[in-house]
């Protein structure tokens, strides 16, 4: 099932309506959907260069109105839509573990470390910032921040190095991943120790 889903996704890339599934795909990405958004940004931007800021735009600004739609549904209506999603994932037991150790530092150090590398998946922290009640002003802003710099670095590094930056991204998007949620983690250590 998987990999029909993959697929599907990447057929959206060469349509004439590529720009109108990203939006699409990085809306539904932050709050249901298995795939992340970059299977479909990535190939765009590497066959339209030239519009690779555009598909930036659209993939965050639909990536935040999914983060939203996220935390409404983790807000008001976690045990009709939220839980049945969890338990289709396999995600229940991962969700109660951060629901138990959350505060405000733990919500934007997650938005961050999943806005910008899917870990934890996005939908996960949406809907968790909802259940919690976490500031909805303050999600947006840290969403739009975590997304923004991912897709529109993407994109700039997509239109101005082309296919060998994506290359690059292939091999190394593990060490880049975990390099970012080993600086977050480290800046919210210091906030915390330091009372910032």
């Amino acid at each position: 099932m998987f990999q029909r889903l993959l697929d599907w996704t990447l057929a959206w890339a060469a349509s004439r309506y590529a720009a109108l599934a990203l939006a699409v795909i990085s809306f539904v990405e932050s709050s249901v959907f298995p795939l992340p958004a970059e299977i479909l940004f990535l190939p765009m931007c590497l066959a339209r260069p030239e519009r690779a800021m555009r598909y930036a735009m659209i993939a965050t600004v639909a990536s935040v109105a999914g983060g939203i739609f996220g935390w409404l549904i983790g807000h008001y209506f976690f045990d009709m839509i939220a839980l049945p999603v969890l338990q289709f994932y396999n995600g229940v037991d991962a969700f109660n573990q951060l629901k138990a150790a959350t505060g405000t530092g733990t919500i934007l150090l997650l938005l961050v470390t999943s806005g910008l590398a899917h870990l934890p998946p996005m939908k996960i922290v949406t809907i968790l910032s909802g259940v919690v009640g976490f500031s909805l002003p303050l999600f947006i802003l840290a969403a739009v921040v975590a997304r923004g710099i991912k897709f529109f670095v993407l994109g700039w590094a997509l239109k101005t190095y082309g296919p060998a930056i994506a290359d690059v991204i292939h091999r190394r998007l593990a060490l880049v991943a975990g390099l970012v949620i080993v600086a977050a983690a480290v800046l919210w250590l210091g906030l915390k120790l330091f009372g910032a």
